[in-house]
């Protein structure tokens, strides 16, 4: 009884593991939004997303950054490990990819006149654990740090 129990559980873990790395290799496949109507897309119903833009329900709002920020955004995404995609005058969309399984979450900013607006969004599941939030909390610091 104990051994049968013992491989249910164990199967268990292996299929979850295997759906988590699954879901990790799709989401390697999309990629960003990009603009609509010449603004971030808005955030899913899912809780893996924030956004500085007007539309962002309250519970997914973050403040815009500094116009100035804009000229740093680069060298800032590279030193935290984001790879940038895509790049114009006004818009930077870069990725941002998970140790464990390869989760890919997109992270995109747009200058306006007097702010920059940004947006970060998991491409695959429901929950972040937060973790779209802490990722423009860090990019915050380390661009007021220059």
């Amino acid at each position: 009884m104990l051994k049968a129990l013992i491989f249910g559980v164990v199967g268990v873990v292996v299929l979850g593991a295997a759906a988590f790395f699954v879901l990790g290799l799709v989401s390697q496949k999309g990629e960003a939004p990009g603009l609509v109507d010449g603004r971030l897309a808005s955030c899913p119903d899912s809780p893996n997303c924030v956004s500085s833009e007007e539309s962002a329900p309250p519970e997914k709002a973050v403040a815009p950054l500094a116009p100035e920020a804009w000229d740093s955004l680069a060298q800032v995404i590279a030193a935290q490990g984001g790879t940038i995609t895509s790049q114009s005058e006004d818009y930077i969309a870069a990725e941002f990819k998970s140790a464990v399984f390869g989760f890919v979450d997109d992270v995109e900013f747009r200058r306006a006149e007097e702010r920059v607006h940004l947006r970060s969004a998991s491409r695959v599941g429901y929950s972040d654990g937060g973790a779209n939030a802490k990722r423009v909390a860090r990019l915050r610091e380390a661009l007021l740090k220059r």
